[in-house]
C-alpha cells in the first residue's frame, strides 16, 4: 500500500518511455518549424529572383557598367559596416532572449529595444566617420553628389536586422520574406528607374534607390514587430548592461561581419585594383549568385531559436541531426541552382548586354563557392554559440586567405594581360577556394563538439548533377534564347527528378510538406 500524502512514481519503464515520446515530440516539432520555414523561405527564393531581375536590367542597361561599379564598390563598405552596428543581432537575440525573458513578452521587449538601442548608437557614430572620412567608400571615384548619403541607411540596415530577428524568434519567417524577397528589391528596381529620368537624381539614381529600399524595408518590417512585441513597458536603458552587451556581442559581431565580408571582400579589392567597368561586371554577376546565398542564409532565423532551445536542455544528438538535415536541404536548392545559371552562364550573364559576357567564368565560380560554403554556414549557425572564439578565429583565418588570394589572381591576371573576365574570375575562384576551407575546417570542429557526424554531403548529389550538366551542355548548342527558355527548365527537371529519386529520403521530403510531424506515440520502438 501507499502511504499517505505520497503520490506512486510511474514504473522505470513508463517513465523512459515518456522521455522517449517527449523527445520525439520535440524533435519533430523542430522538424516542423524548420521544415515550415524552410518551404517558406524557398518560396521567397523565387520572388527575389523575380524582383532581382527588373533592378539589373535597369542597372546594366541605363545606368552602366563603370556607374554600376562605382555603387557596388561604395555599397560593400556600406553593409558591412551595418552589419557590425547590429551587433550580431540576428543570431545572437534568440539566445539573448530565451536566456533572459523566458516566457515574459514585456521582458522579450525591453531586450530587444536595448539591441536597437545601441545598434542605433553605433551607427550614427559609424555613419559620422564616413561623412568625415569618406575615401575608403570610393575607390574609383563618386557617380554624383548624391553617393555620400549612402551613410544614411547604416541604421536603417542594422535596425532592420534586429527587427527581422526579433520576429523570427517568434517563427515569423514570412515578414523576413517579405521584406528582403518583395520590399526591398522590388522597390530599389522602381526607384532606380524612376530617379533615373529625373534630371536632378539621374546621376546618383542607384544610390538613391538604395537608401529608398532600405527604409522602406524598415518601415514594413517596423509594423509586424509592433504588433508582436509591442513598444516596451517599464523600459529604462541600463549603460552597464549595455556595454556588458556590447562585450559579449563581439564574437558574434566578427563571424557575421567576416560570414558577409566574405562576400564582399571581392568586390572591394576589386575596386582597388581593377577598373570600375570591371567592377561592374563582378557585380551583375554576383548579384544573381547571391541568389543561392539568401537561400542559405534565410534558414538562420528558423535554426537560431531551434538550436538555441536544445542547448538549452543539452540535446546535442538532435542539434547534430538538424544540421545534417538543413545542410543537405541547402545544399541540394544551391546545387539545382548553380546547374540552372552556371551551365549557360554566357547567355545569362548576355542578358544585361555584350559586354557583361565576360562575367560568365566568374558567375560559375561565384555559384560553386555557395555550394562549397553551405556547410559552413549551416555549421557556424551552431558554433557561435558553442565555440565563439574558435569560430571566429577560423573565420579571421578564412578571409584573410581569401584577400590573399584575391589579390593575387587579380594581379596575375592583370600583368598577363588576360582580360576583365579573367581579373573578375580570379576574385570568384579565390571565393571559391576560401569557403571551401571554411566548410572543411568548421564542419571537423562542430563534429568534434558534438560528438555526431554533420556532413550535409551526400553521393546522390553527384548522381543528380551528372545527368543535368549533359543536358545543359547539348542546350549550349542552339541559340542563346532557346538555351534560356528551354535549355534551363530541361536541366532543373533533370536534376530534380533524380535528386527527388535517389536523394530524398522520407525525412527530406518533410521540406515539401505541410504535415510533418508524426505522432510520437506510434514512431516509437
Amino acid at each position: 500500500m501507499r502511504r499517505r500524502g505520497r503520490i506512486a512514481r510511474p514504473p522505470a519503464e513508463s517513465r523512459t518511455g515518456s522521455r522517449r515520446v517527449t523527445a520525439a515530440t520535440n524533435d519533430s516539432d523542430d522538424l516542423a518549424a524548420l521544415a515550415k520555414g524552410g518551404r517558406t523561405n524557398t518560396l521567397g527564393f523565387a520572388i527575389r529572383l523575380i524582383a532581382r531581375i527588373p533592378f539589373l536590367v535597369i542597372a546594366t542597361r541605363l545606368y552602366g557598367a563603370e556607374a554600376l561599379g562605382r555603387f557596388a564598390s561604395a555599397m560593400v563598405l556600406i553593409e558591412i559596416v551595418a552589419l557590425i552596428c547590429s551587433l550580431g543581432e540576428k543570431r545572437g537575440l534568440a539566445q539573448r532572449l530565451s536566456d533572459g525573458a523566458g516566457e515574459n513578452r514585456a521582458a522579450e521587449a525591453r531586450l530587444v529595444f536595448d539591441g536597437l538601442l545601441l545598434a542605433l548608437g553605433y551607427s550614427t557614430v559609424a555613419a559620422l566617420v564616413l561623412l568625415t572620412f569618406p575615401e575608403p567608400m570610393f575607390p574609383n571615384g563618386v557617380n554624383s553628389q548624391w553617393d555620400i548619403w549612402l551613410i544614411a541607411a547604416i541604421p536603417a540596415f542594422a535596425i532592420t536586422e534586429i527587427l527581422l530577428a526579433a520576429q523570427a524568434y517568434r517563427y515569423d519567417i514570412a515578414t523576413t520574406v517579405r521584406t528582403r524577397a518583395i520590399v526591398e528589391p522590388w522597390t530599389i528596381s522602381i526607384a532606380a528607374g524612376v530617379y533615373f529620368f529625373i534630371p536632378a537624381t539621374r546621376d546618383g539614381g542607384l544610390a538613391l534607390a538604395y537608401i529608398t529600399s532600405i527604409y522602406a524595408g524598415l518601415l514594413f518590417t517596423l509594423w509586424p514587430f509592433l504588433r508582436s512585441y509591442g513598444l516596451p513597458q517599464g523600459w529604462q536603458p541600463a549603460p552597464r548592461a549595455l556595454i556588458a552587451m556590447s562585450s559579449r556581442a563581439f564574437p558574434l559581431v566578427g563571424a557575421d561581419a567576416i560570414e558577409r565580408g566574405t562576400r564582399l571582400l571581392d568586390i572591394f579589392i576589386l575596386g582597388l585594383l581593377a577598373p570600375p567597368q570591371v567592377v561592374g561586371i563582378y557585380y551583375a554577376a554576383q548579384q544573381i549568385a547571391s541568389l543561392p546565398q539568401k537561400l542559405k542564409t534565410s534558414f538562420e532565423p528558423i535554426l537560431s531559436p531551434v538550436i538555441t532551445k536544445n542547448l538549452r536542455i543539452g540535446n546535442m544528438g538532435a542539434i547534430a541531426a538538424q544540421v545534417r538535415q538543413v545542410g543537405f536541404w541547402i545544399i541540394a536548392v544551391q546545387l539545382g541552382i548553380a546547374l540552372v545559371l552556371g551551365v549557360p552562364s554566357e547567355a545569362v550573364m548576355g542578358l544585361w548586354g555584350p559586354d557583361y559576357v565576360a562575367g560568365s567564368a566568374a558567375l560559375a565560380f561565384l555559384l560553386a563557392a555557395e555550394v562549397a560554403a553551405s556547410m559552413a554556414v549551416v555549421s557556424e549557425s551552431v558554433l557561435v554559440y558553442i565555440a565563439r572564439k574558435r569560430n571566429l578565429a577560423i573565420s579571421v583565418g578564412v578571409i584573410a586567405l581569401q584577400a590573399v588570394l584575391t589579390i593575387v589572381l587579380i594581379e596575375a591576371a592583370e600583368r598577363y594581360e588576360l582580360g576583365t573576365g579573367f581579373q573578375a574570375a580570379g576574385a570568384a575562384g579565390a571565393l571559391l577556394i576560401a569557403l571551401t576551407m571554411s566548410s572543411l575546417i568548421k564542419a571537423l570542429l562542430l563534429k568534434h563538439l558534438l560528438h555526431a557526424p554533420v556532413s550535409n554531403w551526400r553521393w546522390a548529389l553527384v548522381y543528380a548533377a551528372a545527368p543535368a550538366v549533359v543536358v545543359g551542355y547539348a542546350f549550349t548548342w542552339v541559340p542563346e534564347w532557346m538555351e534560356l527558355v528551354f535549355g534551363i527548365p530541361a536541366v532543373l527537371a533533370t536534376y530534380g527528378l533524380v535528386i527527388w529519386r535517389r536523394g530524398f529520403g522520407e525525412g527530406d521530403k518533410a521540406l515539401f510538406r505541410k504535415q510533418v510531424v508524426p505522432d510520437p506515440a506510434t514512431d516509437l520502438p
